[in-house]
């Protein structure tokens, strides 16, 4: 063979690897985003700010308190910044009636932490409108 040849399969070889794998990051990324229906196991988590100064022994009253809460998995309190982080089953509960349930039955002064759009779009650096990953996932999002 020439090496005019060779240099031909060769980028031909490659352009075809490339084009393969450019097409699987495509079906993966289409496979990850699309909503997906909540099954038993699935697991959802929630925020919730409190609105006054608590202690470690506040911090173990409130994750005893929403550990009591139906649909709740896991509790994280953090008595510093005043934050408890929840996992739940959306197919018990969903945040919102949790941190209820909470607020009727305690004194403190609690809210569910809700992302604005900055926060949501900041969250995944692969859904940024800028980026050439979303863009690629546009486009065959389009397409499909």
């Amino acid at each position: 063979m020439t090496s005019k040849k060779i240099i031909k399969k060769t980028l031909l070889i490659s352009a075809s690897v490339c084009s393969l794998l450019v097409m699987i990051l495509v079906v993966h990324i289409y496979i990850v985003t699309r909503p997906k229906p909540i099954d038993p196991y699935t697991v959802a988590m929630a925020r919730m700010d409190i609105k006054q100064d608590i202690s470690i022994e506040d911090a173990s009253k409130i994750t005893a308190g929403l550990y009591k809460q139906n649909g709740v998995d896991h509790v994280l309190c953090n008595p510093k910044t005043h934050i408890a982080v929840f996992t739940y089953f959306p197919a018990k509960t969903n945040a919102g009636q949790v941190i209820r349930a909470f607020k009727s039955q305690t004194d403190y002064k609690v809210e569910q932490f809700l992302p604005g759009m900055a926060d949501l779009q900041s969250g995944c650096p692969v859904m940024s409108n800028h980026s050439l990953t979303y863009k690629v996932f546009s486009f065959f999002k389009h397409i499909f």
